[in-house]
């Protein structure tokens, strides 16, 4: 401050021709001795006091630098507030003090601590500690800094393990309840908003019995202290610190000691002892030798001579030119290229206080000015204690903060950093560790929302990012993978011909095509045996035609079912169905009325005759056409995609469209299934040829059994099954009229010749 001082009155740009003097008072870090200088310096210094009009007041005091500390600042503020005595202080960052209402008068030319907090808080984040311990001073400088850094810390998602507080002050068992919680915690990183006297009590505590390696954050009070380097312990730790400058001449300024400056100083004299080990001629110090004028302060290496971490004296060293300034607006003009200054008119601190908040300057290189709450912009450089090459430890500039810049963009990282142990890798400090996608967090009871357990999503549902807080259903088609970390598309199933399955299905059915088409061709080759002629040929021909066209419709349930085949297959199925038993009701009916026929005056066969038969079978055909057809017209089946029976597939099916067609369709093939059955089993005991009738009520038996169990299959029956059985009631019930009925005749016919004969019937017959 006196460099700054004598730097001004000698300057012929600011404030020329008038001299600033000062006074400096020491508070010795106490409220008490702060707040007494304070009303020393409002009540002015003259001896007598003045009731006239013309009193100049040139006692009183314009501005006021200092305190270090926020709590002595707050006292004093709430003093020379009342008297508008401005007040800039170089060190208290406690945010409160932007408070107008409370603080008016004061200024600051080191940021507030609300900056501070909110850097401290992204700079966590952005390392990705989400879990941390907090100790801080209790005094209004560590609770206030402490309080903006957790509001700003709970904002980032950060959590805190614990968060204690301790002053120099306080007895030894508190400092080692603090030290105890330390050891015991499982936060990796400390954040420490301290002032370094009371961070260096806790730290010795703590070197008695070293806790686990931790990661120490520390706030400028202490972080840029060179003091709190001897604490090897903390090598890693990061921190803001007040950017550090060059004050061009102050080295040459504190190393100008001649012996008078020394002996007029007891603060001088007190150093120039401790340094040399010597004492002055006029000193009380009996202990020591007299200083014999050897002593060489150039070669001195000590705090007082090193210039190359100012940062403190930077902000004083800013403060005072910013009274400077105000002063400076007040008194004086600019005319002419020139500058004039009043020096006969007095002003008062009032004056200053306005100017104070008006200044806007560029001193060293650094622009100084203050918002409306009285601070400056806010800029941190960031510090790591990192070891050098011969084991101690150093301040290292890694980084910039400018709070000023756009969000995300406030840090500027430009160096490696060295971390706890000389690590290069960032340690991890977090409660609980990330969730991977295919998880979602859910919070351990009664603690912080970092401390959570990862689940894995349900069945159906996904997280695609870590730490998710939910699982999300896939899309209506979509289904998760194992990890459940995206959705695919769900896989189409049907029945197709490329499955094992559908290539029996498909091999039965055309097997059953050629074997009803081998048995019409061996008919056809016989058609003159009797065999062939009693039984009715043109029945027969076209039953296995119908047979023919029951196995090849099984084909159409084969494949992905489209608008076409949906259609096709369950209406080709009923109308050769209808017409394959319709032409085994026939022949019931024909074995009925042939024995009839052979009563004495029977002339039945005249009224069931060929026409008659081919009659009957085109009815009962023509009664299925039309309700397929009105089934069609109506609601007709339609392809759909089965969403609901398997959840991670999509079945490709047929939808009925309309369930009263479709089992109106299965019913009447049903009824005429049943009436040929019960006709069937009137006939089986008559002495018909070739035991028809006998062979008929088997097939159709046969065929009644695989239908009634095919009802309670094909409804139970889940996706492409359901087709599948409905193929396999159809192949069945084919084969079993084609072998029921068929088989027997052929077999007579290729290997029993001597049984096909005209001869051999009319035994049979007659027997």
């Amino acid at each position: 401050m006196v460099f700054t001082i004598e730097e001004i009155n000698n300057s012929t740009e600011l404030l020329p021709g008038i001299k600033l003097g000062y006074q400096i008072h020491d508070s010795c870090a106490a409220v008490p001795l702060a707040v007494h200088a304070a009303f020393q310096l409002s009540n002015g210094q003259d001896l007598v006091f003045n009731t006239g009009d013309n009193c100049s007041q040139s006692g009183m005091v314009m501005a006021v630098v200092g305190e270090s500390g926020s709590t002595p600042s707050i006292s004093m503020s709430r003093v020379l507030g009342s008297f508008n005595i401005p007040q800039v202080s170089h060190f208290a960052t406690c945010a409160c003090l932007s408070n107008k209402q409370q603080y008016p008068s004061f200024f600051r030319t080191i940021p507030s601590d609300k900056f501070q907090a909110d850097a401290m808080a992204k700079l966590v984040k952005h390392f990705g500690w989400t879990w941390i311990g907090a100790v801080r001073s209790d005094s209004d400088y560590g609770n206030n800094g402490m309080a903006s850094f957790l509001d700003a810390a709970q904002k980032e998602g950060i959590c805190v393990e614990y968060s204690e507080s301790f002053y120099r002050t306080h007895p030894r068992s508190r400092i080692q309840r603090v030290a105890d919680i330390i050891r015991r915690s499982t936060a990796m990183v400390i954040v420490a908003f301290a002032a370094s006297g009371d961070l260096r009590i806790l730290l010795e505590e703590l070197s008695r019995k070293p806790s686990p390696p931790r990661q120490w954050i520390g706030s400028e009070a202490w972080v840029t202290n060179p003091d709190m380097l001897r604490f090897s312990f903390c090598a890693g730790a990061i921190g803001f610190g007040i950017e550090q400058s060059a004050i061009p001449g102050l080295r040459e300024f504190l190393l100008d000691l001649s012996p008078t400056k020394v002996a007029a100083s007891p603060v001088l004299t007190e150093f120039w002892e401790d340094s040399f080990n010597c004492r002055l001629e006029k000193s009380a110090a009996i202990d020591k030798s007299v200083c014999d004028g050897s002593e060489d302060i150039q070669t001195l290496k000590s705090p007082y001579t090193d210039t190359s971490q100012l940062r403190i004296s930077n902000m004083v060293y800013k403060g005072v030119y910013a009274i400077a300034h105000a002063i400076h607006n007040a008194v004086c003009q600019d005319t002419n290229s020139k500058t004039q200054c009043d020096k006969i008119t007095g002003i008062d601190s009032k004056q200053v206080l306005t100017q104070l908040k008006n200044v806007n300057f560029s001193q060293n290189g650094y622009d100084v000015s203050f918002d409306t709450n009285g601070d400056p912009v806010a800029t941190y450089e960031l510090v790591n204690w990192q070891k050098s090459e011969s084991g101690s430890i150093e301040m290292v500039t890694v980084g910039h903060y400018d709070a000023s810049l756009p969000v995300g963009q406030e840090f500027r990282i430009n160096r490696n950093l060295t971390w706890v142990e000389g690590s290069t890798q960032v340690p991890v400090s977090v409660c609980s560790d990330s969730c991977p996608p295919g998880t979602r967090k859910v919070l351990q009871k009664g603690k912080p929302i970092c401390c959570y357990d990862c689940i894995p999503c349900p069945e159906g549902e996904f997280s695609n990012s870590t730490d998710s807080p939910d699982c999300f259903p896939c899309p209506k088609e979509f289904w998760p993978n194992a990890e459940r970390d995206t959705c695919f598309l769900k896989p189409v199933e049907f029945l197709s011909f490329d499955e094992v399955l559908g290539i029996i299905l498909a091999a039965f059915s055309v097997g059953g095509a050629c074997l009803a088409i081998i048995t019409a061709a061996v008919f056809f080759h016989h058609r003159t045996s009797p065999i062939v002629r009693a039984n009715n040929s043109e029945l027969s021909f076209l039953l296995l035609f119908s047979l023919t066209l029951c196995f090849l419709c099984s084909l159409t349930f084969i494949g992905a079912p489209s608008d076409w085949s949906c259609m096709l297959r369950h209406t080709a199925f009923g109308i050769t169905f209808v017409l394959c038993i319709s032409c085994v009701l026939g022949k019931t009916i024909v074995v009925l009325m042939a024995f009839k026929a052979t009563l004495p005056g029977s002339n039945v066969m005249k009224w069931f005759g060929p026409p008659q038969q081919r009659m009957t079978v085109v009815s009962f055909t023509f009664i299925q056409v039309l309700i397929c057809t009105i089934w069609l017209v109506v609601s007709p089946p339609f392809p759909m995609k089965n969403l609901t029976i398997y959840k991670e597939r999509i079945i490709l099916e047929c939808a009925l469209g309309s369930a009263i067609g479709f089992w109106a369709v299965l019913g009447y093939i049903g009824l005429l299934a049943v009436f040929c059955f019960l006709l069937a089993v009137l006939a089986r005991k008559l002495p018909d040829n070739f035991n028809e009738a006998k062979l008929i009520t088997f097939s159709m038996l046969i065929f009644c059994a695989v239908w009634i169990t095919f009802i309670p299959a094909y409804v139970s029956s889940p996706g492409k099954f359901t087709v599948a059985v409905e193929i396999f009631a159809i192949l069945a019930s084919s084969f079993g009229l084609i072998l029921c009925i068929f088989a027997p005749k052929c077999f007579i016919i290729l290997f029993k010749p001597e049984k096909n004969t005209k001869k051999h019937l009319m035994n049979k017959i007659q027997s």
